[in-house]
């Protein structure tokens, strides 16, 4: 049965525990109706039925609808790629590129053609290399094809800064740039407590401890679950994203952005800060960074680099 939405419609594409997560928490915002998409048949019903009959309990009016019909994205505002293989204990998000890129091209023809005026963010790890696939398969304009990563990343470094200090977290700033793994790019320079750096608040060694927790957060949740990879942070990632998009509230969030100059960097897509808006990217901030920190941004896009030459063995 097809439903009529009357808000924006945002697609989600995987019913697991970060796709069912974003749903929720964007059903709370009103922002949109929600559809749920997931291949096997009756898991993507279930879980948004559930999702519904919590809006009397939690006050929200929010379309939730689930399918299993790829058809049914067409006329959605954005979609959201949570689908793919997840991450388990010992793996590197690399070691996903194989298994995910083959699910990430099958849906990103699928979004082509039901639904080719959406905006999209891509989930799927190894983030990186997933959402240039993406942009590759569908020819989206780069203002309207995004990763999640740099919020997320930012949000660990954040709450372990706050750890640290023991402040609210609300009063931390943090930033951190870069590819989505062990490249990524903490930015202590541009990171504050009220407007205080953290340089002038923590040692150097309490610094270099804090980024190595923040590169190895994912892997630490998933040593300590053993059964699952990181959902809650995640999910509240894209939901801040599509809010900002929907809302054209203009947030300034670190994101995977396509670069086509932007930081001495062409043709990959890396997290940077970027202005979202109801366009999508509608611009890549360049910050003012040191030596070392741009030499370690350069180090993360080829490592990036890398992993999308492998498209090229996987795809002959």
């Amino acid at each position: 049965m097809t439903v009529d939405f009357m808000r924006k419609k945002v697609a989600i594409l995987g019913a697991g525990k970060v796709g069912a997560t974003t749903a929720q928490r964007l059903a709370y915002t009103e922002s949109c109706d929600i559809l749920l998409w997931d291949r096997t048949e009756g898991v993507a019903k279930g879980i948004a039925l559930d999702i519904k009959e919590s809006s009397p309990l939690d006050g929200f009016d929010s379309e939730v609808e689930g399918t299993s019909d790829i058809k049914e994205i067409k006329k959605s505002e954005i979609i959201i790629m949570t689908a793919g293989a997840p991450r388990k204990e010992g793996q590197s998000r690399d070691d996903l590129l194989k298994t995910n890129a083959a699910i990430v091209k099958d849906l990103s023809v699928q979004i082509k053609r039901y639904s080719p005026d959406s905006k999209l963010i891509v989930l799927t790890n190894p983030l990186d290399a997933m959402v240039y696939l993406a942009k590759q398969t569908t020819g989206f304009p780069r203002e309207r094809i995004m990763g999640m990563a740099g919020i997320l990343d930012s949000a660990r470094f954040r709450t372990f800064i706050s750890d640290a200090l023991k402040v609210s977290v609300s009063s931390v700033n943090g930033m951190v740039l870069g590819g989505h793994g062990d490249f990524m790019v903490p930015l202590p320079k541009h990171s504050s407590v009220n407007g205080i750096p953290i340089t002038d608040l923590l040692t150097g060694d309490e610094i270099k401890k804090i980024v190595q927790r923040t590169r190895d957060g994912g892997a630490e949740i998933i040593n300590l679950e053993k059964k699952s990879s990181a959902y809650y942070a995640p999910a509240s990632s894209l939901a801040l994203m599509a809010e900002s998009i929907l809302k054209d509230k203009k947030m300034v969030l670190p994101c995977a952005a396509y670069l086509n100059g932007e930081y001495g960097i062409k043709g990959i897509f890396m997290g940077v800060p970027v202005i979202i808006g109801e366009k999508g990217v509608e611009k890549i901030i360049e910050l003012d960074l040191t030596k070392q920190e741009s030499q370690q941004l350069k180090e993360s896009s080829a490592k990036i680099h890398e992993l999308i030459k492998q498209f090229d063995r996987i795809y002959k």
